[in-house]
């Protein structure tokens, strides 16, 4: 009985020992077969059961009994037992447990059958390496065995094969693994687990494998379970990630395992593993499910058997990483640590790559939203107090990059405004972390331009809840928000200096509508005092709220509480700077230098103005202290004065005809200037002193420039200029610390960034230096003698800069010019024109420039250089380009007077000749009536070089001199018509310096006086309207390319050419098609329709097809462009640009028509569409030129009919496209229809009102049911 006994599962220790399942298996199958002979040993067996059963029989204590077989034993049993199919059913149960948990195939098959089984032990078969290859061993033959064992042991094959794959898996990635915590399979490990796979496919297929005892089974192995491996299972259909992770028992225990693995994914990822691309897929896999799964609305879910379970497990997983990510970087991670790879590489996931493929936008879109949350929530430890104080470190720049970034990418998919929303929403109704929401409030309006409107507008309803009812939770959010988007400068938020001053300044302010509300302001006020940056605490105090003067005792405690304050800071307010930035709350700047910094600044404004600035007159009134303490001394420090009164000098006099300085100390300040010059008297009679600085490299390189200067008044000096040239050019050598050998090394090309030129401060000084020598030696010359008798100087002086040099002298020259250039003095402008003529000179031994954008890709000649640095714009870029102009022009005609055509246009580039052209026809009305023999002017160049020089008057004798009028008839230098649109479309009408009269007088005589009678071979149009449309076009198109992949502005709006000069070309556009359109009209006789097509549809043909082919990024966004500013040219012209002006019953579809059918079926189908159909505008637009059309014919109705019709088989896309903008169509189309008709609607338009009726009826029936 003792083995009976074994077979009853309730007297087995749990678990049995090892293999103890496969004997338990025999052992049962033995007795299955001694059942079939129960009928013939039933009776015998019955007595040799009863008489086998005394004490101690196995022992042999009483060897005169017979012992029993066991087949006698087993047959008497079943006799004397009753078949009890519940027990029979609980053991067989119990027994696929003992199975189910301690299976092993391989003993089970040597066990059962014997050593022949050996052969299909499946570590052999997914072995790749072994001798025994699979292929000997085929899916079907393994199969056919495991269903045979699963029938002998009477459980589901299902069953059976899903504990044998899921012990193979463990057994793979138990395999040694290359890291301490892998999550990632060795090559070897791969290979195996693809053989497997392979076989757990065809049981799959062949109903042969369960994937819930799969699941369940595998998680028994977790803890040895590497993460790609159950990414492979999901990847290869044997079960998903969702069923896996929906089998596990424990949420909490899943999610936990997942964060351990993702970590050490990212951390895998980041440290460059020969299998990143493996693991970059995973990641995607993994977060993808994660935001489809969990951020899904319920009805989604309705195909999972435990809808709750995944998003569960899901949510959790992703807000612990984020969690993880917030606690590294607020404990502050080490850069390149392990926590800050982990933290930059799940930041990562938050990209459209990894991203991309999640279809739906609404999943990602409360991802993000949740995300947020998180982000703004998350461990909430500081006050408000403490954000009042700390905010400063939050800013932009000084926030972590990797949490920056993390921000940006939010930003992609949700708008600016849902952003405010959701900082307001979760700021109303959680506690927050509120470094990190300043930190986003500062992310925010430096990457959204409008988010600066949408705060404004929250924190105005803010401001109006919080006086309202007192609230002051609303009022600290408000000072919070407005003060943190205020640090990151005037180009992304008002200053908080302007905002306190708006909000409190007035009486429209909030707290001018009681006593209680002032009270409630004044309390907040003081409460923050004690917490206060000394910039706010100065802004109060200079820019106190307007208070009654009943409540004025209010006003008055709290100013001498701020000064109190600063006080006690060590900060004095009569100390502070005329110009110094309020809102920047940065350090308190020493005196001494705000005062250096506000007397530049206000002469830079005078410069500018002619007039003393409004901040100093002020100053000197209401801050006299810091005037005539800091300010004045400031300004007032001796120098040796100019022989020509510089900037400094007229503004100091300005202030003394305005007793704005006393007379003692103007006194004072004239008498060290005299004490200053004595030393360069001293050096005129022989007595040189070498400069302090003469040791030193720069100083001497600015003694050896200061000898030249000298030399250059001395005609008796002329002969030594070449040693004195040769000289510096040694000590500038010295200065940037270039070795004799470096003059020859050659310069192929020099790269110059035009938009953010910079160099190094040793470069910067020394060609300052040389910038500033060139340009008062060219005055001390020109004073003594005109250009074409000042000697080699000049040219030999160029010749020093020609070397390693050249590049720092070139970006300096982009500095000044192209970002500085209007606030240059005259000198100045002077002395860089003549360099650039002299660099000109010098251009075969030049190298080429390369610009980048916004210049074309290719290399420029150092003459092209400065056209490219000169720009037209605004009113003040427009007068410095035509001083700049103008003085290089005339220097060089004076210069080459005696040389050829050929040598004045090799000095100066083709593009500043046009643009002095453009200039004077646009800024002198003179410069429009053509000239006469008696108008032809001299030129001189002596009056230019004096302070008082007339631009206008010497722009104007320029135009008029014989040889630049001569100049002017060479072909490549005159002003074509096309140049005149390029220059014109780059103007800012908002800064222009003409008037919008002005400007449209200007277009119409350019246009229709101008350039369209003058002939083709001079730049015009030989009078043709549409070859000047056909002209202005292709401009139009070629900056808008330009516009778009150059400009300096990286915020351009996609208008026309991203600028808004374009609005007034748009419009003579306008005027010149509508006069075609008329002229077309009367060419057509009554009754018939136009057998051309349009020039616009040609244009667009021509220029698509020299388009770069592919469908590459790159030329995919460049088609796009091209074809969104077809549409946009086609919208502001004429409707009947797209379908002719008229119908006729034998010409239904007119070219026009048939050309525009062929841009929408070839090009706009793909890339001006929304959801399969045009936009809104432009099918608008073809339905009112259709309907404007056929209403010229004799039956309109009919008419339309017949055209939509033909639009069924031609360009269904149109009708399409009616169909999803019906309902914004319909109200124009019937208005317009009755307006002209008494006839019921078209029966074409019709059936497109009654299919978007049936449309919309079918899919409020199909959203409302069930």
């Amino acid at each position: 009985m003792a083995t009976a006994q074994g077979l009853d599962l309730r007297g087995v220790a749990w678990p049995p020992p090892a293999n103890g399942c496969a004997r338990l298996a025999a052992a049962n199958r033995k007795a299955a077969r001694a059942r079939a002979q129960g009928a013939a040993a039933g009776a015998v067996g019955a007595k040799a059961m009863s008489d086998s059963w005394v004490p101690n029989s196995a022992s042999g204590q009483d060897p005169g009994r017979r012992r029993r077989s066991w087949a006698e034993l087993l047959a008497g049993r079943v006799k004397r037992e009753k078949y009890n199919p519940e027990r029979a059913q609980k053991l067989k149960e119990s027994a696929v447990r003992l199975l189910r948990s301690h299976q092993d195939l391989n003993a089970l098959l040597l066990e059962v059958e014997g050593p022949l089984c050996k052969k299909l032990s499946l570590s052999k078969v997914i072995d790749c390496d072994s001798s025994e290859a699979y292929a000997n061993h085929s899916s079907s033959f393994i199969g056919s065995a495991l269903q045979d064992q699963a029938s002998r042991l009477g459980i589901p094959v299902g069953i059976l094969s899903a504990g044998v794959v899921a012990s193979s898996v463990g057994q793979i990635c138990t395999a040694p693994a290359e890291t301490s915590h892998p999550v990632l399979l060795t090559v070897e490990q791969r290979k195996k687990l693809s053989s497997l796979l392979e076989f757990a496919q065809y049981l799959l297929a062949h109903s042969m494998f369960s994937r819930l005892s799969f699941c369940q089974e595998l998680w028994k192995i977790q803890s040895s379970l590497l993460l790609e491996a159950v990414w492979h299972l999901h990847v290869q259909g044997i079960v998903s990630l969702q069923e896996l992770l929906e089998s596990h028992p424990d949420m909490h225990a899943v999610g936990s395992w997942l964060f351990r693995n993702l970590c050490c994914l990212c951390e895998q990822m980041e440290a460059s593993c020969q299998h990143a691309d493996v693991a970059r897929a995973m990641l995607s896999d993994f977060v993808q499910m994660f935001v489809l799964r969990g951020f899904q609305k319920n009805s989604d879910l309705r195909r999972t058997v435990e809808p709750e379970k995944m998003p569960q497990v899901a949510v959790d997983v992703l807000q612990r990483m984020l969690i993880f990510a917030l606690d590294a970087l607020a404990a502050g991670v080490q850069e390149e640590s392990s926590t800050h790879k982990i933290v930059r590489c799940w930041f990562g996931v938050f990209s459209g790559h990894t991203l991309g493929s999640v279809i739906s936008t609404d999943p990602l879109k409360r991802f993000f939203s949740h995300t947020l949350t998180q982000i703004l929530t998350h461990s909430p430890v500081l006050k408000a107090s403490d954000a009042v104080q700390m905010q400063r470190e939050w800013s932009f720049a000084r926030t972590h990059p990797l949490l920056t970034a993390l921000y940006r990418r939010l930003f992609v998919m949700l708008s600016a405004g849902e952003l405010v929303g959701h900082l307001q929403e979760v700021l109303e109704t959680q506690e927050v972390h509120w470094q990190r929401v300043l930190s986003f409030v500062s992310a925010l309006v430096v990457c959204f331009p409008e988010a600066q409107q949408l705060l404004e507008d929250w924190v105005a309803r803010l401001m109006a809840q919080a006086f309202e009812s007192c609230q002051l939770d609303s009022m600290v959010t408000a000072f919070l928000v407005v003060r943190q988007a205020a640090l990151e400068g005037p180009s992304a938020f008002l200053s908080y200096a302007d905002w306190f001053k708006a909000s409190f300044g007035s009486t429209r302010g909030y707290h001018g509508c009681s006593k209680k509300a002032l009270v409630f302001l004044f309390t907040f006020l003081s409460d923050l005092v004690p917490f206060e940056s000394p910039r706010y605490l100065q802004v109060h105090i200079l820019h106190p709220p307007l208070v009654p003067s009943k409540y004025r005792s209010l006003l008055t405690d709290y100013i001498s509480l701020a000064k109190t304050r600063l006080a006690d800071l060590k900060v004095s307010i009569e100390n502070m700077g005329l110009y110094e930035d309020l809102s920047s709350a940065g350090d308190i700047t020493e005196p001494h230098s705000q005062a250096l910094q506000d007397v530049e600044k206000a002469i830079m404004v005078f410069e500018h103005t002619g007039k003393i600035p409004v901040t100093v007159m002020e100053a000197s009134i209401f801050r006299r202290p810091y005037y005539v303490s800091h300010f004045l001394p400031a300004l007032l420090t001796p120098r040796v004065l100019p022989k020509v009164p510089d900037s400094r000098v007229a503004f100091i006099e300005s202030l003394k005809r305005a007793d704005k300085i006393p007379p003692s100390l103007y006194s004072t300040y004239c008498q060290a200037c005299s004490a200053a010059e004595e030393k360069p008297e001293d050096a005129a009679l022989g007595v040189r002193a070498e400069p302090s600085s003469a040791e030193e490299p720069l100083g001497q390189l600015r003694a050896a420039l200061g000898e030249l200067r000298a030399s250059m008044t001395d005609p008796s000096q002329r002969d030594v200029i070449s040693a004195q040239v040769a000289v510096i050019s040694e000590r500038l050598r010295a200065v940037l610390g270039h070795n004799e050998d470096d003059s020859s090394v050659e310069i192929s090309k020099i790269q110059l960034s035009i938009n953010t030129p910079r160099l190094e401060p040793r470069e910067h000084m020394a060609v300052d230096l040389l910038l500033t020598s060139f340009c008062q030696n060219l005055m001390a010359a020109s004073s003594v003698a005109p250009p074409e008798r000042q000697g080699p100087w000049a040219a030999l002086f160029v010749r020093t800069m020609c070397g390693r040099v050249l590049p720092a002298v070139l970006t300096r020259l982009c500095q000044l010019l192209r970002h500085q250039g209007p606030s240059l003095s005259a000198p100045h402008v002077l002395g860089l024109a003549a360099l650039a003529v002299h660099l000109g000179e010098s251009r075969s031994a030049l190298p080429e420039v390369d610009v980048g954008p916004p210049a074309p890709d290719a290399g420029l000649p150092v003459p092209a250089l400065f056209d490219s640095l000169l720009t037209c714009r605004t009113r003040d870029s427009l007068f410095f380009c035509l001083k700049f102009c103008t003085a290089a022009i005339s220097y060089s005609l004076c210069k080459f007077s005696s040389q050829s055509r050929d040598t004045l246009c090799s000095c100066l580039s083709s593009g500043l000749i046009k643009k002095f052209q453009f200039l004077m026809f646009r800024l002198f009305s003179e410069a429009r009536q053509p000239l006469s023999e008696e108008d032809v002017a001299s030129l001189s160049w002596r009056p230019l070089h004096l302070p008082s020089a007339d631009w206008q008057r010497a722009a104007l004798s320029l135009w008029t001199h014989r040889t630049f009028r001569e100049l002017l008839k060479e072909e490549d230098v005159h002003l074509t018509y096309q140049d005149w649109l390029h220059l014109e479309l780059e103007i800012q009408p908002e800064a222009d310096a003409l008037s919008d009269t002005e400007r449209q007088d200007f277009h119409q005589w350019a246009i229709h006086e101008h350039f369209l009678p003058e002939s083709s071979a001079s730049g015009g149009c030989d009078g043709d309207l549409q070859a000047a449309c056909t002209i202005l076009v292709n401009a139009l198109m070629d900056f808008h390319q330009s516009s778009r992949s150059y400009d300096h502005s990286e915020n351009s709006d996609l208008v026309f050419g991203g600028r808004t000069g374009n609005e007034d070309i748009i419009s003579r556009l306008q005027e010149m098609v509508a006069d075609l359109e008329l002229q077309q009209d009367l060419s057509v006789p009554l009754g018939h329709t136009p057998s051309q097509g349009h020039f616009l549809f040609e244009i667009f043909r021509r220029r698509l097809q020299a388009l770069t082919s592919g469908w590459s990024v790159a030329a995919s966004l460049q088609r796009q462009r091209e074809l969104l500013m077809y549409k946009r040219i086609l919208l502001r012209l004429p409707s009947s640009v797209l379908c002719g002006s008229s119908f006729q019953a034998e010409q239904p579809i007119t070219a026009r028509c048939e050309q525009f059918f062929h841009l929408v079926n070839s090009e706009m189908r793909n890339f001006c569409s929304h959801g399969g159909a045009l936009t809104q505008d432009i099918t608008a637009h073809f339905f009112r030129g259709l309907l404007n059309a056929c209403l010229r014919s004799r039956d309109p109705s009919l008419m339309v009919d017949f055209i939509l019709a033909k639009c069924q088989t031609k360009c269904p896309l149109i009708l399409t496209s009616a169909l999803v903008w019906w309902p914004s169509l319909e109200p124009v189309l019937l208005c317009w229809w009755r307006r002209h008709c008494q006839s019921p609607l078209p029966r074409e338009l019709q059936k497109l009102q009654e299919g978007r009726q049936f449309a919309s009826d079918y899919w409020f029936s199909f959203s409302s049911s069930p």
